[in-house]
C-alpha cells in the first residue's frame, strides 16, 4: 500500500471551513492565519484528554496533496489517538485552500523555481507553530517534531534547519536537486540539520533518482540519521514505514523531552 492510496487504515477526516469538529474521537480545528496577502490555512488534531505540553508533530504534504493528505490523516490518527501527540498541518503554497490551477505537481513546478519560496513556507510554518503553541490547551512546553516527504522535504528540510523548536524529523522522497534558485537552499539546509532524522527513499523513484536521494541523506549534518530504502515508485512507500515513522518520532521526542 502506497501513500497514493485513497485511504490508509480506513481513517478519513473531512476538510471543512474554519472551526472545530469531533472526528474519530479527535478534536479537529481548521484555521486560517492572516499573513496579509498570504493567508495560511491549517488544521490541528488533538485528543480531548490531551493537555498542555504534549509533543507537537508538524506534517508537510506532497505536491499532489494538501493538509488532509491521506498519509497525514493516518499519522495524525495514530500519533494523536495512541501516543498523546498534537498534530499540525498547513497547506502548501499552491495547494488546498490556496490552490493555484489544479493545485497539483504542474502548479507546484513554477512555484518551486520562484526565488524565496522556501523562505515564505518556513515563515508560514513558524507562524503556524506559534499559533498552535499559543493555544492554552496545547502550550509551548512540549517537544516538536516534523514529518514530510517529497514536497514535504523540499520545504521541510529548510524548516527543520531554521527552527530550533524541532528536535526530530522524518524526511525523504527527495534528493539533493531542484531548480537553480532552490538548489543552494536545500544544500544549506542539509548542512545545518543536526537533529535525529529518519530518511525514506524509494529505489525505483521516478521523480528523484537514487544518486540524488543518497546525496541528500549524506549531506545531512546530523550524526543521528538512518536510511530506510524500499523497492517501488515514488508513491509506493510501504505502510510499514508509516509505523516506523510513528515509532521514531515518539521515541526521539520522548528523549528530547527527558533531556530538556
Amino acid at each position: 500500500m502506497g501513500f497514493g492510496s485513497a485511504s490508509v487504515g480506513g481513517v478519513s477526516f473531512s476538510d471543512g471551513p474554519d472551526g472545530e469538529t469531533m472526528q474519530h474521537g479527535l478534536r479537529v480545528r481548521e484555521f486560517t492565519l492572516d499573513r496579509g496577502d498570504r493567508p495560511v490555512p491549517g488544521a490541528l488534531w488533538q485528543h480531548p484528554d490531551t493537555g498542555p505540553g504534549a509533543p507537537l508533530i508538524c506534517f508537510g504534504h506532497g505536491a499532489s496533496g494538501d493538509r488532509h493528505h491521506v498519509a497525514i490523516q493516518w499519522l495524525a490518527h495514530h500519533l494523536v489517538s495512541e501516543h498523546g501527540c498534537v498534530g499540525l498541518a498547513i497547506d502548501g503554497p499552491v495547494h488546498g485552500r490556496r490552490m493555484v490551477g489544479d493545485g497539483d505537481r504542474e502548479a507546484f513546478r513554477p512555484e518551486w523555481g520562484r526565488p524565496g519560496t522556501a523562505d515564505d513556507m518556513t515563515a508560514d510554518w513558524r507562524e503556524a507553530i506559534d499559533f498552535a503553541t499559543a493555544q492554552p490547551d496545547i502550550g509551548d512546553g512540549g517537544p516538536v517534531g516534523y514529518w514530510g516527504l517529497s514536497m514535504g522535504t523540499i520545504y521541510g528540510a529548510p524548516l527543520v534547519a531554521a527552527e530550533p523548536r524541532i528536535s526530530a524529523a522524518v524526511l525523504g522522497l527527495m534528493g539533493l536537486t531542484g531548480p537553480r534558485a532552490y538548489r543552494p537552499v536545500i544544500e544549506a539546509a542539509a548542512a545545518a540539520i543536526d537533529v535525529p532524522v529518519l530518511f525514506l527513499m524509494q529505489l525505483d523513484d521516478e521523480l528523484f533518482d537514487r544518486t540524488a536521494c543518497l546525496a541528500l541523506f549524506d549531506a545531512l549534518a546530523t550524526d543521528d540519521k538512518r536510511l530506510h530504502a524500499n523497492p517501488g515508485l515514488h508513491p509506493e512507500v510501504p505502510i510499514e514505514e508509516l509505523h516506523h515513522s510513528v515509532d521514531f518520532l515518539v521515541r526521539k521526542l520522548a528523549r528530547a523531552e527527558s533531556t530538556a
